[in-house]
């Protein structure tokens, strides 16, 4: 099906749903995420990456639809306000790392849950500081399997990050800004 746009909210009475093998997308190197690949899908990172592995967050634009686009929103905007990243670990990250990072200008508000999960169970919250990095390395920052965050670009500058980070030991925060 080719890509369809609506102008206006949608309502529907049954829901909304994605199938299919492209609601998975799998990443084993370096990424550069996009709205169009990877906006609204589920974005599976973990096992034994080809390296340590970095996923880039698209800078955020929040710019108004073009005057000359015509009545209502400009389908061919470049403003990418809403669009939704969920990434998830299936398997945990061997002899490697996951950084998801920003531009350096955009930063993450929001928390996220990490839980300990070779003795205690343990859970601990952490919020961004600010950060334009999180770093999962298989074991105390998160990375085990089931590890998931999902990131929104709510405002200019924002990426607001939710998720539940499984890690082992004791566990430490998975914000940075490297």
């Amino acid at each position: 099906m080719a890509i369809s746009t609506f102008d206006g909210p949608i309502r529907s009475l049954g829901g909304v749903f994605q199938q299919g093998p492209s609601a998975v997308v799998t990443i084993t190197a370096n990424t550069t995420l996009s709205p169009t690949s990877h906006g609204g899908r589920i974005i599976a990172v973990g096992g034994t990456l080809a390296s340590n592995v970095t996923l880039t967050l698209p800078t955020i634009n929040t710019t108004a639809n073009d005057p000359i686009a015509g009545p209502g929103n400009d389908p061919n905007t470049n403003n990418n306000q809403g669009v939704v990243y969920t990434i998830w670990v299936p398997t945990t990250i061997a002899t490697s790392s996951l950084k998801i990072g920003t531009n350096g200008t955009d930063k993450y508000v929001g928390s996220v849950l990490s839980i300990d999960t070779d003795s205690s169970n343990v859970t601990v919250g952490f919020v961004s500081a600010s950060n334009s990095f999180i770093n999962f390395n298989g074991s105390t920052t998160g990375g085990i399997a089931g590890t998931r965050v999902q990131i929104v670009a709510i405002a200019a500058l924002k990426y607001m990050v939710t998720g539940v980070v499984l890690g082992s030991g004791v566990v430490a925060t998975p914000f940075a800004d490297v």
